[in-house]
């Protein structure tokens, strides 16, 4: 701890008696002259403010007069108000600003009260105070700015707790009107597969997460509201007031994600929509997968006659049944649904399975000859293709 001269403290002890007239002075007329402060309430100015100059101003008088009773919880107030001021919004250049004019005006107040004579003595205090700055200006800002970050993260988790309530449905119409998305008439409801693996490292995740939530923002020009993790299920996304997305938005994402990307988008007439435009979306994208269309952005029009052959039910449960029997065989069903995919060309087929034509009858024939779905008809082709979606649809 510095030492302090004789002469050094009876200036202190000169200015002690002087903390609340200083204090005053700070609060009503000093820090007047900060942009934005004469908009903070007064009870705000006169109580809270003129406390913690004044605790601030006896702090560093304390440490001129008996270095040796400075005590780990002299910060406490600091941190307290900062804290404080970060919930209630004050900008962080504006609290930082009052506590720089706050030590220049305590000097100019050592200043006053110095004799002719304690030139040395001064000097000596604004060493003093100059040193006790960024221990506190650093409180202070720590404090805040983890504030803020406390106040952001729960901010985004409400957000998205609402959000999920909204596309899932099971928001409350009380609580739909408060929800922070400007949702009060049409608007698009995205499904997005899925973005980053689950076994990549958590920071690799997040700055694709990031990416991804950039280029959807950038795509709409406007904070896009959406639901985007790791993992193998897809991604929703909400976007008020917009008609169609652009129809490169897969090759976007595709883009910002380092992936390749499907997309489903179905519009939605207004909130109370939103939740079946959700379910279709989430649908739009596993039967465009199912069916074998290349990755894209996907209507439900792309996949209408699909969509309703995947319904499930007791008879969609025996038509996927017909599968079983090659159930263990992947290739086998891999190649069936390519062929299909392929409008049933056996080369086209073999060139985007990297076989040989052969092959591709050879598995065919091993599928129609276990399954007894025959391909040649309109009617086993058909079987065929909803036998594959439904096996992939989720249960009733």
């Amino acid at each position: 701890m510095q030492e302090v001269s004789e002469a050094a403290r009876a200036l202190a002890l000169r200015c002690e008696a002087r903390v609340n007239e200083l204090a005053r002075r700070m609060t009503r007329d000093s820090f007047a002259r900060l942009p934005g402060y004469d908009r903070l309430p007064d009870e705000m100015k006169d109580v809270e403010i003129a406390a913690t100059v004044r605790h601030g101003v006896r702090l560093f008088l304390r440490s001129a007069l008996a270095p040796e009773a400075r005590e780990a919880g002299d910060m406490r107030l600091f941190r307290e108000r900062a804290a404080q001021r970060a919930e209630e919004g004050m900008p962080l250049h504006l609290l930082l600003r009052s506590h720089s004019l706050g030590a220049h005006m305590l000097w100019r107040a050592l200043r006053e009260a110095a004799l002719p004579g304690e030139e040395a003595a001064l000097v000596e205090l604004a060493d003093l105070l100059f040193a006790s700055q960024p221990g506190i200006v650093g409180a202070v800002a720590e404090t805040y700015l983890d504030e803020r970050s406390a106040l952001e993260t729960e901010r985004r988790a409400q957000r998205r707790s609402l959000l999920r309530g909204l596309l899932d449905g099971t928001l409350p119409p009380a609580r739909l009107a408060a929800a922070p998305f400007g949702l009060d008439g049409p608007c698009l409801v995205l499904a997005v597969g899925a973005v980053a693996p689950p076994d990549e490292g958590e920071v690799a995740a997040r700055r694709r997460l990031r990416r991804v939530q950039t280029a959807l923002d950038h795509s709409f020009g406007a904070e896009v509201p959406a639901l985007i993790d790791t993992g193998t299920e897809p991604g929703r996304a909400l976007v008020p007031g917009a008609a169609e997305p652009p129809e490169d938005l897969a090759e976007r994402l595709s883009r910002a994600a380092g992936t390749t990307l499907r997309v489903a988008v179905v519009p939605a007439g207004g909130p109370e929509e939103v939740p079946e435009a959700s379910r279709t979306a989430g649908e739009v994208l596993r039967v465009a997968a199912g069916c074998g269309l290349p990755p894209g952005l996907h209507r439900l029009d792309d996949v209408l006659l699909e969509y309703h052959l995947s319904r499930p039910g007791e008879s969609g449960r025996r038509i996927a049944a017909l599968l079983d029997p090659v159930a263990g065989r992947p290739e086998l069903l891999e190649t069936l649904r390519v062929h299909l995919a392929h409008g049933q060309d056996r080369r086209a087929t073999a060139a985007a399975l990297g076989l040989h034509p052969n092959t591709v009858d050879n598995r065919l024939a091993r599928t129609a000859e276990r399954t007894g779905i025959d391909l040649a008809t309109p009617r086993g082709t058909a079987t065929a293709l909803a036998a594959l979606l439904l096996r992939e649809a989720p249960e009733a």
